[in-house]
């Protein structure tokens, strides 16, 4: 057994990285300022920290600077984005069920104040079709909602493909893209994205800290949910967290220098995972396995009960059963029951998500301990004794 459990979950948050760290030191007690302090060093510093941190942060997804306002997080870029469309003329959104709750929940507050949503079929890959996307466009349409990789199945959408319908009908796209950035090249442009969000702590930065992207035409209709100084170009007032920020952009700068071979060492080693519990007969993975995160792994298995089974594992490894950031965490995964598995089948399954600090040795030591677990709990199965 490890001193710490070993960490699987790194879709829920990541460390940050030694080198983010020793970035933001200095910021927190020697450059302390304020980056809207004009009159003195202290606020030049900080405010020239914050701009090469924004090129940074700018320069993973292929944005221009003057288009990227830091927010304290995705979930808060993304209600600035989708609340800003109560100003549209425009009263229709089309969106997917699998999105992560922070677009669900905000769309289900806009039905609330009138606007209509629109939710995509998905196949029990959790693909989409985009026949359907096209045909559920109208006169009034004001966006479409599409995240770029999956919280829960790691499953990449075709957001190019997305992008260009929603270009050539001329609607935005808004996309949640938290997960996909720093692990596969993201590109506005190239992807038609009109806004984009991520956020720092899932690329090995600090918490507290995400950023919203905007063309300039989206940027139109943009109302601000807080109110103050006209920070961020009065998009998001508020004094500037100098140190996350900073630690932002050198999380950013490193994952633009290490994406490619992070992604082949950790697709090799969800191989390696995925072939030993695979063979243990019972076992599906759910999603697209042929376009996908190469560092997650969501697995349906036979004969256990996902909440529970994970908690066995608490003392060995941390792994979960979907995402972290629902506060409902007894119900079955809403991604796995529009992708159309049963209460049952959703709720005995888990995701290992894994990571740039990820050893060979511990995926081994994972695939070992948990079919382990599994042909325990079959075997008691089997002999009519409760699951405990």
């Amino acid at each position: 057994m490890p001193a710490r459990p070993v960490y699987l979950d790194y879709n829920a948050t990541t460390p940050c990285d030694p080198e983010v760290v020793k970035a933001m030191l200095p910021f927190f007690s020697e450059n302390f300022g304020n980056a809207s302090s004009r009159d003195h060093a202290y606020g030049w510093s900080a405010d020239e920290a914050v701009a090469f941190s924004r090129k940074k942060v700018a320069g993973l997804v292929g944005g221009n600077t003057s288009d990227m306002f830091f927010t304290s997080g995705a979930t808060e870029a993304l209600n600035l984005a989708l609340k800003s469309l109560m100003t549209s003329r425009k009263k229709h959104i089309i969106t997917s069920p699998l999105e992560h709750e922070a677009v669900l929940n905000t769309c289900e507050y806009l039905q609330g104040e009138g606007l209509r949503v629109s939710y995509l079929n998905v196949d029990e890959d959790g693909n989409h079709d985009l026949e359907e996307l096209e045909n559920n466009i109208r006169p009034d349409t004001a966006a479409i909602v599409m995240m770029y990789a999956n919280n829960e199945t790691g499953n990449i959408n075709p957001v190019a493909a997305i992008g260009r319908i929603a270009e050539k009908r001329g609607i935005p796209l808004i996309c949640d893209a938290t997960q996909a950035v720093g692990k596969i090249r993201v590109d506005v442009v190239k992807d038609h994205i009109d806004c984009l969000v991520f956020s720092s702590h899932k690329i090995y930065g600090p918490k507290g800290v995400g950023v919203l992207y905007m063309n300039k035409e989206f940027r139109k209709g943009m109302i601000p949910l807080i109110h103050g100084g006209q920070h961020e170009k009065g998009i998001r007032s508020g004094t500037l967290n100098v140190p996350g920020i900073v630690g932002f952009g050198k999380a950013a700068a490193l994952a633009a220098r290490y994406m490619d071979e992070e992604a082949r060492r950790l697709e090799a080693l969800r191989t390696i995972l995925e072939q030993k519990l695979c063979a243990l007969g019972g076992v599906r993975v759910n999603g697209n396995l042929q376009n996908r995160l190469p560092h997650v792994s969501n697995m349906g298995i036979t004969g256990i009960e996902g909440e529970n089974f994970v908690l066995s594992l608490a003392m060995d490894l941390a792994v979960s059963r979907g995402s972290a950031c629902s506060g409902n965490v007894h119900s079955p995964s809403h991604v796995l029951r529009a992708m159309g598995r049963t209460p049952e089948e959703a709720g005995n399954s888990i995701r290992i998500s894994l990571g740039r600090f990820t050893t060979e040795q511990e995926v081994i030591f994972a695939a070992e301990t948990i079919a382990g677990r599994i042909r325990n709990r079959r075997e008691k199965q089997l002999q009519g004794q409760p699951e405990v």
